[in-house]
């Protein structure tokens, strides 16, 4: 009897082991394109087929190797997209990291311009430094600020509300400028903030990162390991009232395991409803 459970246990622990290797080394570096398909209403005949790529969490060191983000680059320009989404977290150490993930992210390509906002880690580890190191790579950062895109013969409204977890987040301000009518793309660092923004009733489509999935999934209950405001809508596509959400899985991670939950490229495609 005590033979057969030190076999059993010998064997768990080999599991466990080899699981964690699996999760540690293997996932964490399978990244995967998802894609999504969005209709919206109100969309003219040139928004229709609209190619957005959503990138987000890259938090670049300790755990996050430059080649990983090097990848996601690489499979986000051959999308050949209209637009591209940064949704924040691009530090996890120190800020200084940004110095070196700015010009690879500088080397994104989209039709229609590369927007980005910021997230919490950035603000914790500092907003100056990697504000700075974007701008100085040619990204734009939204902070709080919208602008309209003329893509064909119709406009876009697209706003980046800044972080929620700082306390930075003004969804009026980077609404203030909106037209009346406009179809309206968000991005937001976290998505749990998707049911106030919903009650707005001008955003179509709210673009959110941040959660990671979880990292870690299990079957039936998902992940045990969300974040403040990234609980509630922790991946993939959601409809909240009038308002689409798309929460992406992210690139890299905090904690240095996924399991069931590889990191992602996500390319979203506006069509009319």
């Amino acid at each position: 009897m005590l033979k057969r459970l030190g076999i059993g246990s010998l064997g768990s622990g080999v599991a466990a082991l080899a699981t964690y290797g699996y999760a540690s080394r293997i996932e964490t570096q399978q990244l995967q394109l998802r894609r999504a398909t969005v209709p919206l209403r109100q969309i003219g005949s040139s928004l229709d087929g609209l190619k957005i790529v959503l990138m987000s969490d890259f938090h670049l060191y300790p755990n996050t190797q430059i080649e990983l983000i090097e990848r996601a680059v690489a499979m986000a320009n051959e999308l050949r997209p209209d637009l591209i989404a940064l949704a924040g977290d691009y530090v996890l150490g120190t800020a200084d990291s940004i110095f070196e993930l700015a010009p690879v992210l500088g080397g994104l390509n989209a039709r229609y311009g590369v927007f980005s906002i910021l997230g919490n880690h950035d603000h914790w580890k500092g907003e100056t430094i990697v504000r700075t190191g974007l701008e100085d790579s040619g990204l734009t950062v939204l902070q709080n600020q919208g602008l309209t895109l003329t893509i064909g013969r119709d406009l876009l409204f697209l706003a980046g509300i800044d972080d929620g977890w700082a306390g930075r987040q003004d969804l009026l301000k980077g609404l203030e400028n909106h037209p009346n009518d406009l179809p309206t793309l968000l991005l937001m660092h976290e998505p749990d903030f998707a049911d106030a923004f919903s009650a707005d009733g001008r955003i179509s489509l709210q673009l959110s990162g941040h959660s990671h999935g979880g990292q870690v999934r299990f079957p039936f209950i998902g992940s045990p390991f969300l974040p403040p405001y990234g609980r509630k809508y922790d991946k993939g596509l959601y409809r909240i009232q009038d308002m689409w959400l798309y929460t992406t899985c992210g690139i890299g991670v905090t904690a240095p395991v996924r399991f069931n939950c590889p990191p992602e490229v996500t390319e979203i495609t506006l069509v009319r409803a």
